[in-house]
């Protein structure tokens, strides 16, 4: 699964983008410097998402939308289109 599939399945899940739940996290103190625990505990209790989307969202919230190149067009399970992550939802692109 891509890091981009991550966050979309996120957002079907939660019905909100990530951009809207970072915004959300941010309101409820989250910062880059918040405990991963924490922030996925948060997101489990308040949408049932499950730790490792919860720690795909935690790490644009600690790192940002820039992901490396590592995975970009490589044609495997996990090859993202690009560097920049959309989090602005599924239905802008």
């Amino acid at each position: 699964m891509s890091y981009q599939a991550y966050l979309d399945a996120i957002e079907k899940k939660t019905s909100k983008t990530p951009e809207e739940l970072l915004g959300e996290a941010a309101a409820r103190g989250f910062t880059p410097q918040s405990k991963a625990g924490d922030f996925a505990l948060w997101l489990k209790n308040d949408y049932d998402v499950g730790r490792g989307h919860a720690m795909a969202l935690f790490g644009v919230l600690k790192n940002g939308a820039t992901i490396s190149d590592k995975h970009v067009g490589s044609g495997t399970s996990h090859s993202d289109a690009s560097t920049e992550l959309r989090l602005d939802g599924i239905d802008r692109r």
